[in-house]
């Protein structure tokens, strides 16, 4: 390939930019800003390469022409997947010394003679905190584990990151700085070539069931839900979405169920039909 083909190659038009931004709302509800200019660039230049296209013109023709076909894997591209064991360990704490504790005097029977308990992680990325809400309820629940019906979902619009949270498999640095009752109870090390990584016990990816699920569309899933975690995801949507959102999120919650959110994330508008019973942790009314 010449050096102009390069050049333009990685040159981002504000007419390209535009159509992605669009795209990308259009597909996913997620808002790009010039703020996001630069992730945009870097993430899609990778693929305008292996596509062995001339420029991102190229490449936004090809979403035109064959959405169907290349939609998944640009989706996968430029979709953010921060995340970390215990990662805002306050939510995971609430869980511990509130709300199990008050799930396990209050759940009634069901007609197997055991609990249910449902657990929704809907943007679960590589699957660290379906695993860290895995490890809280199976420490908080040992005692009582018999006498439970326990299922937690995850879900992210992202195929490739729910190959890697269904593998379970993890660089040991992951887990670096989580607790050692954790590590040696619900981590096997790899050996040989694998000894830097760490795969999750099998009674911990039991638990979980991983699905993609792209939020704006359907929900072909059965609540109610006890607890919804919904972090760090809705920043990325405009309010009329996120409105719409959370009116879908209340609507699967159990009566008394939870919803936690972000960091930087509110409810907005919709924080009257909610209790705020913590930090991001808002409770759906009995």
């Amino acid at each position: 390939m010449s050096q102009s083909i390069r050049d333009e190659a990685v040159r981002l038009t504000n007419k390209d930019f535009e159509f992605i931004c669009q795209f990308v709302y259009q597909s996913t509800g997620i808002v790009l800003n010039d703020k996001k200019r630069e992730m945009v660039y870097r993430r899609l230049t990778r693929i305008v390469r292996e596509r062995k296209l001339n420029s991102f013109g190229d490449y936004c023709h090809l979403l035109r022409t064959e959405e169907e076909q290349e939609k998944d894997y640009f989706i996968n591209a430029i979709t953010t997947n921060l995340t970390s064991f215990f990662r805002e360990p306050h939510h995971f704490d609430y869980l511990t010394e509130h709300e199990l504790p008050r799930l396990m005097a209050n759940k009634v029977k069901q007609a197997n003679g055991k609990k249910r308990l449902r657990i929704w992680s809907s943007a679960s990325s590589t699957g660290e905190e379906p695993y860290s809400i895995a490890m809280t309820v199976l420490e908080s629940l040992q005692a009582e584990l018999s006498i439970w019906d326990i299922k937690l979902l995850a879900t992210d619009i992202d195929s490739n990151v729910l190959s890697v949270g269904k593998a379970g498999v993890y660089e040991y640095r992951k887990i670096e700085s989580i607790d050692e009752k954790y590590k040696a109870k619900y981590f096997k090390r790899g050996a040989g070539s694998n000894e830097n990584n760490v795969r999750v016990t099998k009674e911990l990816n039991n638990l979980i069931t991983f699905k993609q699920l792209n939020l704006l569309h359907d929900w072909p899933i059965k609540g109610p839900f006890d607890v919804i975690f919904c972090r760090n995801v809705i920043i990325y949507f405009d309010k009329t979405t996120q409105q719409d959102l959370f009116t879908r999120y209340y609507d699967m919650l159990a009566p008394g169920g939870l919803l936690m959110l972000g960091h930087s994330e509110n409810l907005g508008a919709y924080q009257q039909h909610f209790d705020n019973v913590g930090r991001t942790i808002f409770r759906k009314p009995l």
